[in-house]
């Protein structure tokens, strides 16, 4: 039996808006690919970005293109010569590693080397943009959690900071401006940030900017988001960066983000794993390379009103698998 491609749009809908510098969201717009071969299914989900140019229409448009080479059976090695980095070939990359391990009965932890049952991951929880003391209230809310991610911006982000660590005064603290920054506030906002002990500051200048890193010491580990998408890319980033954010949208699929990954390893470069606003079936491949990452920040799926069935839960801010046979051959630890 021929192998056969759906591209299906899916909107999920969020319990509250996201806010971060670039906008709100109120509704998770993803793209999903299912591969049919004989019976067994594969699947994949990405989410196109506006920041990087991408639309559902566009994407879908992207991924139909090919369905003439992916029916015919192309690879996985195929789609990184016949799309390039970006939320399509995410997609149909995940798809074609569900339907790899699926077809094999091998999970995906075991055929990459990885514990046979992924443990919980602590993930960070979004405290989105909003006022500071809205952003206090909702810190409140994750004062027990080990890990909390900022959304800030250039309008008092000092404020910001502050109303969040006097609300959670225990986790760990991720500032994410959203390229919204400029080189002075990163230096001036240095002796607060020691201050209320954050760990990372990610992508706090916009790309094209960065430069302004090249020589600069940070008393606080800085992470490269909108910077870096590829291996390619870690050959022109600033010496500023010690941290890179892997997201599998941005790499093009899990075999793009797991060439990344290794390429920074090499570099010394510390991992973080993160994700856009999306469902669990863009979280489970993510799982792989978060198993090596210091930093994981994966709650797109915390933010749905619902999400897919069987998909990934978090208690407390750890992070659980899926149930088994959701994706991948992944086997979580028990609920």
């Amino acid at each position: 039996m021929a192998r056969t491609l759906s591209v299906l749009a899916e909107t999920f809908p969020l319990l509250r808006p996201f806010r971060i510098s670039r906008g709100v969201k109120t509704e998770a717009q993803v793209v999903t690919v299912v591969l049919e071969e004989n019976g067994v299914i594969g699947r994949g989900e990405c989410v196109p970005y506006p920041r990087y140019g991408e639309s559902v229409d566009s994407t879908r448009a992207a991924i139909e293109g090919l369905r003439g080479a992916v029916e015919a059976g192309a690879t996985r090695a195929d789609l990184l010569r016949l799309l390039p980095y970006g939320a399509a070939r995410n997609a149909l990359d995940c798809a074609m590693w569900d339907l790899e391990m699926q077809q094999a009965g091998t999970g995906i932890g075991a055929a990459l080397g990885l514990p046979a049952v992924l443990p919980p991951v602590a993930t960070a929880l979004t405290v989105g943009l909003d006022t500071p003391e809205r952003m206090g209230a909702a810190a409140r809310e994750l004062a027990r959690v080990p890990l909390i991610k900022v959304k800030v911006d250039r309008s008092d982000p000092a404020a910001q900071l502050r109303a969040v660590r006097e609300m959670a005064p225990r986790p760990r603290l991720i500032v994410d401006p959203n390229e919204s920054w400029t080189i002075d506030e990163v230096a001036n906002l240095q002796g607060l940030m020691a201050q209320l002990r954050v760990d990372l500051l990610e992508q706090p200048l916009p790309v094209g900017e960065d430069g302004e890193l090249a020589g600069f010491f940070s008393a606080i580990p800085i992470a490269a988001d909108e910077s870096v998408h590829v291996a390619e890319d870690l050959e022109t980033l600033p010496d500023g960066y010690r941290v890179i954010n892997i997201k599998l949208d941005k790499a093009g699929g899990l075999t793009a983000a797991l060439e990344l990954a290794e390429a920074a390893r090499a570099r010394g470069l510390t991992r973080m794993t993160g994700c856009m606003v999306c469902s669990s079936l863009s979280i489970a491949p993510a799982l792989v390379i978060a198993a090596d990452s210091a930093f994981v920040d994966l709650d797109g799926p915390v933010w749905l009103a619902q999400d897919r069935q069987g998909g990934v839960t978090c208690e407390r801010g750890m992070l659980l698998g899926p149930e088994r046979g959701f994706w991948g051959g992944l086997e979580a630890a028990p609920r």
